[in-house]
């Protein structure tokens, strides 16, 4: 296998859930970042597996093929081949997984496995300037919620996480109750920027880091519910501010164990990844937070957000320059924590 360890060029591949993305990084420059979205969900109101898994294949290989073009890159300059192995839907994971394998074999260089998770905290390196270590990353998604204490770029643990739903999740099926296509979180978000939060929901009382979003998504259900009773156009003649409110305390809930994190562990370096760190108001409310306590934040570009292979690449290449390959024996993993 050829391995160059001072310059090189890696193709990373991600296909966990709906979105087929594949991406060139050249040492630490990411050159192309495509990603193939899937619209046919939105039928179902969510992601259907054997749905997914379908048109990855189908997407596959032009996202590749446009990923080399991008970055102006041909197969036979590549010095490895980076996929996500999970966690994720197994199908989908499958078809990234074997082509990865399929053009790491053809070319004779190594594979390498990366953990979704810790590709979006690590997306934080896609783009200059570089936080320090240690930091706390919030990972928030609508799969998960996380405080992650990144202590180097391949050590990492979860010091917090929601106990039960995640905050996208939370947005997604708030959104569902108002009426909202999926996804809602960012038709919510888009509301809420011509509302005003003055509708009040719980705060969740649990213990240390961790989160709990299924109290304040039972709590927006039987709000809805009674207002409704009393005048049935009320989701409709309110939208904006029921937006603005949910969102509010969502990013509040977010925040406040983010903070409280970071002052005990004495932690200024700040990070936010996952498709929910491109909510406007986080960003806003994070960016206030962290003057207020004098943290340096440092907030992905939006095509970092959601589930991308730039983030995937930026993680394979750390692993790279430490020699960490996997065989082709290696399987997906549909559960994979940090």
């Amino acid at each position: 296998m050829k391995k160059n360890l001072i310059h090189h060029t890696i193709l990373a591949i991600e296909s966990s859930c709906d979105d087929t993305s594949a991406a060139i990084i050249k040492d630490d420059v990411v050159l192309s970042n495509v990603v193939a979205s899937q619209d046919v969900h939105r039928l179902y109101g969510g992601i259907v597996p054997e749905v997914a898994s379908r048109a990855h294949q189908n997407n596959i290989i032009p996202v590749v093929d446009q990923a080399l073009k991008d970055a102006q890159t041909t197969v036979h300059q590549l010095d490895a081949v980076a996929f996500t192995r999970g966690p994720g839907l197994i199908g989908s994971l499958i078809v990234g997984m074997t082509f990865a394998k399929s053009l790491a074999l053809s070319q004779g260089i190594p594979l390498i496995e990366v953990n979704h998770l810790q590709a979006h905290v690590l997306s934080a390196f896609a783009q200059k300037p570089y936080p320090d270590f240690p930091f706390l990353c919030l990972t928030v998604s609508g799969g998960h919620t996380q405080i992650v204490l990144v202590q180097s770029p391949l050590d990492m643990k979860i010091i917090g996480r929601s106990i039960d739903d995640a905050a996208g999740e939370a947005f997604d099926k708030s959104g569902k109750m108002m009426g909202l296509d999926y996804p809602a979180g960012p038709l919510i978000d888009k509301l809420a920027q011509k509302g005003t939060p003055i509708f009040e929901f719980p705060q969740p009382r649990i213990q240390g880091y961790n989160y709990s979003f299924s109290g304040i998504k039972t709590a927006i259900k039987y709000f809805l519910r009674d207002q409704v009773a009393e005048n049935p156009d009320f989701i409709q003649d309110n939208m904006a501010d029921i937006a603005a409110s949910i969102q509010h305390r969502i990013v509040t809930i977010l925040l406040q164990k983010l903070r409280k994190a970071a002052r005990h562990l004495n932690i200024n370096q700040i990070t936010i990844a996952g498709g929910v760190s491109a909510n406007s108001y986080l960003r806003k409310k994070l960016k206030e937070m962290g003057e207020k306590e004098r943290w340096t934040t440092y907030i992905p570009p939006f095509e970092y957000c959601t589930d991308n292979a730039g983030m995937i690449a930026v993680a394979a290449r750390f692993k790279y320059l430490e020699g960490e390959f996997v065989d082709h024996s290696v399987a997906p993993l549909s559960k994979w924590t940090i």
